[in-house]
């Protein structure tokens, strides 16, 4: 018998790969992270039965927990605001949230420290708003060249969280901005950053259109996200 969740999956998966051929694009170019922040083992391991295997945690006391419950098959992502923590990097296949070049400094010197070689995507705050974390655009022009040094980091692209909206529309402009942002960086400093890590629930179809590569879907797989109590240590 089908569960909610793989009738969510499949749901979400046919949206993609419906969003992806509108925009005369492969779905298969288009890996779905599931969020499964705040959602226990077993959800999870009920989307891995269903055929899911990227999902994205924000915590990492809570992905430190979980992760061990589950099969090693799983792949994972940290999406959420990172702070100095070492246990982050083994845990993890992608940081999508490097979102200053201090950060990334500090992360590429844990990474010296423990033999790691981490690969990350650097969160922009295309919006400016003053509540979100990430590069303002122009930052991460000027500061880019000094972000490639850094040896044992992999950039693999950028990622952003639109504002707000209560139309996925309203989102366009962002998603399209973080695209344009990618391609003048690409030119400019001759290198490839082929992820953009862009929508979510309400919007990922619109992203899509626009060129995500990774789409962050928590809600529409596990239905409302559960309260946790903060973890100071991410």
């Amino acid at each position: 018998m089908m569960t909610e969740i793989d009738l969510n999956l499949g749901q979400v998966n046919s949206a993609i790969a419906t969003a992806a051929e509108k925009a005369g694009r492969h779905p298969e170019d288009v890996q779905l992270v599931a969020v499964s922040k705040t959602h226990p083992a077993e959800s999870i391991h009920a989307a891995f039965d269903a055929g899911q295997v990227l999902f994205g945690e924000s915590r990492v006391q809570e992905a430190r927990v979980k992760i061990p419950l589950l099969p090693s098959s799983l792949r994972w992502h940290f999406i959420g605001h990172l702070q100095k923590n070492k246990h982050a990097l083994p845990l993890f296949e992608l940081l999508q949230s490097i979102d200053s070049l201090a950060l990334a400094q500090d992360v590429n010197r844990i990474a010296a420290e423990d033999g790691l070689r981490p690969h990350v995507l650097l969160e922009v705050n295309v919006a400016g708003e003053g509540s979100k974390f990430g590069f303002q655009p122009d930052a991460l022009r000027a500061q880019l060249e000094a972000l490639l040094q850094l040896n044992r980091l992999t950039i693999e692209g950028l990622m952003t969280i639109p504002p707000l909206a209560p139309e996925a529309e309203s989102s366009r402009k962002y998603f399209a901005a973080l695209r344009e942002l990618r391609d003048v960086l690409e030119r400019e400093f001759r290198v490839q950053l082929p992820q953009l890590s862009m929508g979510m629930s309400d919007d990922f179809a619109v992203a899509i259109e626009e060129g995500a590569t990774l789409v962050r879907v928590g809600t529409a797989i596990f239905g409302k996200r559960l309260k946790v109590e903060r973890d100071p240590s991410v």
